[in-house]
């Protein structure tokens, strides 16, 4: 008999978190872009497929980049249509207007900028500074919006940067306020190298709100690399918001930040959300076979602490 059928975790809910959370599930993008091997594109379809019958209503599918920067992910015309039949929301990541123009011809109704708080990460990302990188934005989401299609900004580098050190709160509203002026419909607070402690992130929460940026409109996607993402989470669940970012069996880093470690485990938060009582629509042990599934095909465990429990694998 399993944890789960023994009815665990026992759900006891703590005062002031959301009653349901929405997972932005990132494992088929920002998962799969840094694996050496290369991933078929079957694999990948069967993968997000998995990840919908387990219940993920938000699933990044892919990434319309030029496949010179991000060779794993040159797949986007041949996977995207293989899955637009599922039930389920799949965000796309467009870096430029010829991205924007291949996920429309695709019918892509969800696509995501992506964006940086400091200069060193703008520089060495996207090949530009901020504000220029922004300027590019402009467009690209203008033209998105004319289609009627969701626009999410991402933007790395929130709490700390692996050239620039501490990043200063102000500095993150600005671009965040520029982004929402941009016509983004919601933002993505990322801890790109994984450094931020709940303190930060309820300060940072704070000074967002404070300069009129609606909690409701924020997503955290955080890193573990030091194994404050499940806490950060929690903090940023105190202060209301209600839209997390996770990678099923905490598959991902970043190609650009070499200390960027795996993104924080979708079965580790869902593990902990349900264990506090809120709803997420996900049914755990589907998601762990699936995150077992695409280990088997990387041909590696998952790092998820979660999936290595519940599968009795160490």
């Amino acid at each position: 008999m399993s944890t789960l059928d023994l009815g665990l975790p026992m759900t006891v809910p703590a005062p002031g978190l959301p009653a349901r959370v929405r997972i932005h599930e990132v494992g088929a993008r920002d998962g799969l872009q840094n694996e050496k091997a290369t991933v078929p594109t079957e694999v990948k379809a069967e993968f997000v497929r998995r990840l919908a019958d387990a219940g993920l209503t938000t699933i990044e599918a892919t990434s319309f980049v030029h496949p010179k920067w991000v060779p794993q992910l040159a797949d986007a015309e041949q996977l995207f249509p293989q899955v637009t039949d599922l039930p389920v929301d799949l965000p796309v990541l467009v870096p430029n207007e010829r991205g924007l123009d291949r996920a429309l011809a695709l019918g892509a109704r969800r696509v995501a900028v992506f964006a940086s708080a400091t200069e060193s990460f703008a520089k060495a990302n996207l090949n530009r500074t901020v504000d220029e990188a922004l300027a590019m934005f402009e467009p690209v989401v203008a033209r998105a919006k004319a289609e009627g299609v969701h626009v999410r900004g991402y933007l790395s580098m929130c709490f700390g940067d692996p050239w620039e050190g501490p990043v200063p709160a102000a500095q993150v509203v600005r671009v965040c306020t520029a982004l929402l002026d941009l016509g983004c419909d919601e933002l993505s607070l990322g801890d790109t190298i994984g450094v931020a402690t709940p303190g930060q992130v309820t300060a940072l929460l704070t000074a967002l709100s404070a300069e009129g940026v609606p909690t409701e409109a924020l997503g955290v996607h955080f890193h573990d690399t030091y194994g404050q993402a499940l806490a950060n989470t929690l903090a940023a669940l105190q202060y209301g918001v209600s839209t997390v970012d996770a990678s099923a069996g905490g598959l991902g880093g970043c190609p650009y930040a070499k200390s960027a470690t795996g993104n924080l485990a979708t079965e580790d938060l869902v593990w902990m959300l349900h264990g506090l009582g809120i709803d997420t629509g996900v049914d755990l042990g589907r998601l762990v076979a699936t995150s077992e599934w695409m280990a088997d095909r990387l041909g590696r465990p998952s790092p998820s602490r979660t999936v290595r429990a519940l599968s009795h694998k160490e």
